[in-house]
């Protein structure tokens, strides 16, 4: 493993915020993006810009300058469509002062708390938590085991934690978290097929859009199910 990272060590280059636009604004076809806003309580506390803005002001600054704006599905966002997400509620609320573009808040596992109200993520799923934060968000990104927890690398389906249906009963999509093809990470409820993970999740669990590694794979069904196969 050592000597695979020395064999490219030094060949490639990190992608900038602008370079990865630039990748989506120049794809034949329309490509959206889906930002993290990754630590923004940690980098506002190291890094001061010098007209006293913070990494919020910056963030949404570079994506105004790209072109990027306008509320979820409208006319500006179906032509270059983009979610904001983060595990930090105050970073969106923060967000969602500067701009209407549509905002999805992270869930991680609901002992954890957040980076900056405290809260534990278990609160954060509370319906009169989801009632305030709808009014700065279309919606929440849960990991997979927040809406359905396996045991043994088994799903139950009886332990479903309702999740999906408390979010959308307070309008909120639900878009989960992280899909992967490898089998490491795969239930054994799919024997090894990670398109019968899409298929179950999306038409079973009916979430509103996912999370994935292999957005290929994703494509693939769409294409598949899809009546017109577009």
């Amino acid at each position: 493993m050592d000597n695979f990272w020395f064999a490219y060590a030094g060949k490639f280059y990190l992608i900038t915020f602008d370079g990865f636009i630039s990748v989506a604004l120049h794809a034949k076809r329309v490509v959206g993006i889906y930002p993290e806003i990754k630590n923004p309580v940690f980098i506002n506390q190291h890094v001061k810009w010098s007209d006293g803005k913070k990494f919020e002001d910056k963030f949404v600054e570079t994506l105004e300058n790209y072109g990027y704006k306008g509320s979820y599905m409208s006319k500006e966002w179906l032509k270059q469509p983009i979610f904001i997400q983060s595990f930090a509620p105050t970073s969106l609320t923060c967000i969602a002062n500067l701009t209407n573009m549509p905002k999805i808040l992270l869930i991680a596992d609901l002992t954890t708390r957040t980076e900056d109200t405290n809260q534990s993520f278990f609160e954060i799923t509370s319906d009169s938590y989801l009632i305030f934060i709808k009014k700065y968000v279309v919606g929440i990104g849960p990991s997979k085991g927040t809406i359905l927890p396996s045991t043994d690398n088994h799903l139950s389906e009886t332990s479903n934690t309702g999740l999906i249906a408390k979010a959308h009963a307070h309008g909120l999509q639900v878009h989960p978290y992280t899909f992967r093809n490898e089998n490491l990470f795969l239930n054994f409820d799919f024997k090894q097929d990670p398109y019968e993970e899409y298929d179950f999740w999306i038409n079973k669990i009916k979430v509103d859009g996912l999370f994935t590694d292999f957005a290929g794979s994703l494509h693939n069904i769409q294409e598949w199910t899809s009546e017109t196969g577009n």
